[in-house]
């Protein structure tokens, strides 16, 4: 039988185990701008991808639920309709993160979202 220090000893390398396991194996993708993503568009297709840009403006179709987020070479077409709830809302030249699949289809690409995020507009106005 194990004394109570040992066993004290095991229950704590499991548990480090357990933990360092779960960071390793959900440690999220770094983010990427909307030009790095498609200037490296072969190695992320069909991988999760977290990537940010600008909304363009005029973009936001709430019936498909796509918008088109802007870099300053690329763009790329944003599908939200698998994410939940958006933080602050959707808006023309927003700053915005998109978390997803990176696919491609027909010569398109498209980042299939489970997250979505803004950024707060308020942190970028002049104070008067």
């Amino acid at each position: 039988m194990l004394s109570y220090r040992n066993r004290l000893l095991l229950v704590g390398s499991v548990v480090t185990i357990a933990v360092l396991g779960t960071v390793f194996l959900q440690a999220p993708a770094p983010t990427l701008t909307v030009d790095q993503l498609m200037e490296d568009k072969s190695s992320h297709l069909d991988e999760e991808v977290a990537v940010r840009g600008e909304i363009r403006d005029g973009s936001i179709n709430e019936s498909s639920m796509t918008f088109i987020l802007e870099g300053m070479d690329y763009e790329i077409l944003i599908d939200y309709s698998n994410s939940g709830s958006i933080s602050n809302g959707l808006g023309d030249n927003r700053t915005v993160y998109a978390e997803g699949v990176f696919r491609s289809s027909d010569g398109s690409y498209v980042v299939e979202a489970d997250v979505i995020k803004t950024s707060c507009p308020s942190k970028y106005e002049e104070e008067v």
